[in-house]
């Protein structure tokens, strides 16, 4: 603990924060202090209780326990609002954006002031300018991709002005050279004076930017470190309390004979609003026993084509997407699951869940058409003892944290929520899996855990397509890397030629011809 004197050094001391929700203690005496003009990583496991301790920071909760110290003065913080007046501002993982506004029109929802619209969209422009997450402040945000809307949130706080941000995995979804203009920023406020509480699950950026960390486990602090002192292993560990299992990606078994499982030909697409991308002449076949990685910069087509071989979106022609050999492009998202497809978008929350439903009620909406016998009886009769069942065997895989028995999509963490998903599909051992950012907002076991699940599924016959901005991650589970640029995609890349310069290459819209020449260059 921290002596008087130091106390008041500090812009926020936390002391036995706690917060109990029914029988689960998710704040279990929490003790956090961070000085003017740092950068703190607070580190756990997905459920640790980082969000929940944040949201009480923020005024989202309230803390059953514990006192909180703003600049040596005790303090009450019930709403948002309030902190936002002391001058607390945060970035939250899963976004509270309205789709039918502009960017600009999002940002002046949050400001205390009334300002003319013009002049909150030049200042987002000049702010997104500065700090390299470019942004049309008149684009609609249900326009835009998950990345484009993390810039929103991004730049939003930062008009705020606030002496303490809080960053929820504010990188989960930017790409390395976004990422590191993000991080020359953080330094700036940090010279500035200003201080950050940084929440991530990438550990190496941790490493690179924090100057202290808290690391919680169930609750509770398990242990304060530098950590640049640390290895992002031995970081992982703290957070984990074991050693966190490799991801072993074996040969694959795929002939040259092999069948193709997941087919695009000639896809073509027009952009559906002003600020959409089209897909443009798009060709693709996955193999069954293959893993095939999709790379590209947030808005360049990537949930324009996850809509399209999902079923989302419809084909001009059956033909353009065909799935175990059947032509499907004019096939809806059930019809397309039928034939043993299985699909996970980027946005969980609201999109691969239902917030208000329940876990067994959202796994009954994603079951009621490939499995209508085992979870529907005659006369419609919901059979709720197999979704019990089958629901908690998918927690049981996962290792879901949760704090009810059959809780509400909404209530589980952000990571939590995303091993349900993806578990959801596993559990059906489908012949195809497109899934577009795995492991966003994942912690390092769980991250370990999904992308495991996704090769052994590749290996055990199926072809896995996979769609992420994290290069870590396609080059850990892939056999090739394509990339989208501009709603074209590149040929496929076997992995044994795959590197991070030439994947970068065609992320910036390099032609082949340029990639192999620069590759040679250096």
């Amino acid at each position: 603990m921290n002596t008087t004197s130091e106390q008041r050094k500090n812009l926020l001391n936390v002391r036995g924060l706690t917060k109990v929700f029914g029988t689960l203690v998710a704040c279990d005496h929490v003790d956090l202090a961070i000085g003017h003009g740092e950068i703190h990583a607070l580190l756990g496991e997905n459920g640790a209780g980082k969000s929940t301790l944040v949201k009480m920071l923020f005024g989202s909760l309230e803390p059953a326990d514990g006192t909180i110290e703003w600049n040596g003065d005790i303090v009450s913080i019930s709403t948002p609002a309030e902190a936002r007046h002391l001058g607390i501002g945060m970035v939250f993982q899963h976004f509270s954006l309205f789709e039918a506004l502009t960017a600009a029109e999002n940002i002046a929802l949050s400001l205390d002031t009334q300002t003319p619209i013009t002049t909150i969209a030049e200042k987002a422009r000049e702010v997104s300018q500065a700090y390299g997450l470019p942004l049309d402040p008149y684009s609609l945000v249900g326009d835009l991709s998950v990345g484009e809307r993390q810039r929103i949130e991004i730049i939003r706080c930062l008009l705020q002005e606030p002496q303490l941000i809080i960053l929820d995995e504010p990188t989960s979804v930017l790409t390395p050279q976004e990422a590191d203009k993000l991080f020359e920023t953080l330094e700036r406020l940090r010279d500035e004076g200003k201080s950050i509480l940084y929440i991530s699950h990438r550990l190496e950026e941790v490493k690179r930017m924090c100057d202290n960390a808290t690391v919680l486990r169930h609750g509770k602090v398990v242990g304060h470190c530098d950590p640049r002192r640390e290895t992002a292993s031995s970081l992982a560990n703290m957070m984990v309390g074991s050693e966190v299992g490799k991801v072993v990606r074996p040969a694959s078994p795929m002939s040259d004979a092999a069948e193709p499982v997941l087919e695009i030909r000639a896809l073509s697409r027009p952009p559906d609003g002003p600020f959409s991308v089209p897909l443009r002449d798009i060709w693709m076949t996955v193999h069954g026993g293959e893993v095939l990685g999709i790379a590209g910069v947030a808005g360049n087509g990537q949930g324009e084509l996850f809509e399209a071989i999902s079923g989302e979106v419809t084909q001009r022609a059956a033909g353009e997407v065909r799935i175990r050999g059947t032509d499907a492009g004019l096939l809806g998202i059930s019809k397309r699951r039928l034939l043993g497809a299985a699909f996970v978008p980027e946005e969980r929350l609201g999109h691969g869940a239902a917030p208000e439903l329940r876990l067994t009620e959202n796994l009954l909406l994603a079951r009621h058409r490939t499995d209508q016998a085992s979870y529907v009886a005659a006369g419609g009769v919901i059979r709720r003892d197999a979704l019990t069942k089958a629901t908690k065997r998918i927690v049981d895989i996962m290792d879901v944290r949760k704090s009810a028995e059959d809780p509400e999509a909404s209530a589980l963490s952000g990571g939590n929520l995303q091993k349900f998903i993806i578990g959801r599909e596993l559990d059906r051992s489908p012949r195809v899996m497109v899934v577009n950012q795995p492991t966003w907002g994942v912690d390092a076991g769980a991250a370990a855990r999904i992308r495991q699940a996704l090769i052994d599924l590749a290996r055990s016959g199926s072809a896995v397509l996979v769609i992420s901005q994290d290069l870590d991650e396609l080059f850990e589970v892939c056999d090739a890397i394509s990339v989208m640029h501009n709603g074209h995609l590149s040929q496929p890349m076997p992995i044994a030629e795959a590197t991070f310069e030439k994947i970068g290459l065609l992320m910036g819209g390099a032609e082949g011809a340029e990639v192999s020449h620069a590759a040679g260059a250096s």
